[in-house]
């Protein structure tokens, strides 16, 4: 029986993962900072160490003996400027490296699309071969989020090509799913409001993608030797328009939104114009704001999992509409 130490069980993806490698057998221990939120954990029969990602010390005693690390904890939201990401982003990365490679261990570590930056990523569907081979383009400074993934992404690699450890990565879009404490909450607060603002005429096929089949690649990614040193995207399960994944996410709200349509040319027009106005009075948080900001909603998702179908013989399962109904449904339950 194989030894999986994970961070951020308690997460999205984590708490996929636990499910996904619970199925195959595998012995589950996790690194929590918090026993009393990491319940659902132990009720699944996974061992609790008591640590900090950014504790190498910690981190490094929950990895002994195990034979796979899933580094999955990240700060996606934190408040505050560059350090409130840098801190557990890189030098919590750089801790799992030493941790897996102290205990002799494969190391999966989950990246994301954010390091392909905000420009970069929709220059992908226009390029020639494997995304994952393209050259990442440059990510504005104030991109922290982006900016940590990369460069802990980086760490990782660094260390796979230094022989350190062996590693690779996953580069989900964005995740959804049961359990889900950031995007699906989001968007049922907005469909909550008495009226809805609607962005676009709804055709867009949106960039998500289940947790289930981010597990399920990153298992497949640590346990295929063609994986070593490689990042695999995984960023499609059946493509799914803004307009029907908003039918779904009223049916598992169970409410029925009014909306307020606003054409996209106009709103990105007006963030374009705020957000120039907001950077040159030197406003904090002014660089999120811009004529692209809503691409997600306007554009088809650009991202591609081919490498994943190709190397690592992956398939999604997750029938998207009925996934994004069960996923609001998780909120209302919670």
């Amino acid at each position: 029986m194989s030894l999986a130490l994970i961070t951020g069980a308690s997460g999205l993806v984590g708490s996929h993962l636990v499910e996904r490698l619970r199925r195959d057998g595998w012995a589950l221990r996790a690194l929590v900072r918090d026993r009393a939120t990491a319940a659902w954990l132990s009720a699944q029969g996974v061992a609790l160490r008591d640590g900090d990602t950014q504790d190498a010390a910690t981190f490094c005693r929950a990895a002994e003996g195990a034979q796979v690390v899933f580094h999955c904890a990240a700060a996606i939201t934190p408040r505050g400027g560059w350090e409130a990401y840098r801190a557990p982003n890189i030098d919590g990365t750089a801790n799992a490296v030493d941790a897996a490679a102290r205990a002799g261990a494969r190391l999966l570590h989950l990246s994301s699309v954010a390091v392909y930056g905000p420009e970069g990523r929709y220059t992908l569907a226009r390029g020639e071969g494997l995304q994952e081979l393209q050259p990442l383009h440059p990510i504005p400074r104030q991109w922290w989020y982006a900016r940590s993934k990369r460069e802990s992404e980086a760490l990782v690699m660094d260390a796979h090509r230094a022989g350190r450890v062996w590693a690779t990565a996953v580069r989900p879009c964005v995740i959804y799913g049961p359990r889900d404490r950031q995007f699906i909450p989001r968007v049922a607060a907005v469909l909550r409001l008495p009226v809805a603002p609607r962005i676009g005429n709804g055709r867009a096929v949106l960039s998500i993608v289940h947790a289930r089949s981010v597990a399920e690649v990153a298992v497949r990614a640590v346990t295929s030797e063609i994986a070593g040193g490689r990042a695999y995207n995984v960023t499609n399960d059946a493509p799914l328009s803004v307009r029907d994944f908003y039918e779904a996410a009223q049916e598992g709200l169970g409410l029925r939104a009014r909306w307020l349509p606003i054409p996209g040319s106009v709103v990105q027009a007006a963030m374009g114009g705020l957000g120039a106005a907001l950077r040159a009075l030197r406003i904090p948080g002014s660089w999120v704001l811009s004529a692209r900001s809503l691409d997600f909603l306007l554009q088809d998702n650009p991202f591609s999992s081919e490498r994943a179908r190709i190397e690592l013989g992956w398939t999604s399962t997750v029938d998207s509409r009925a996934a994004v109904v069960e996923a609001f449904r998780d909120c209302v339950a919670r």
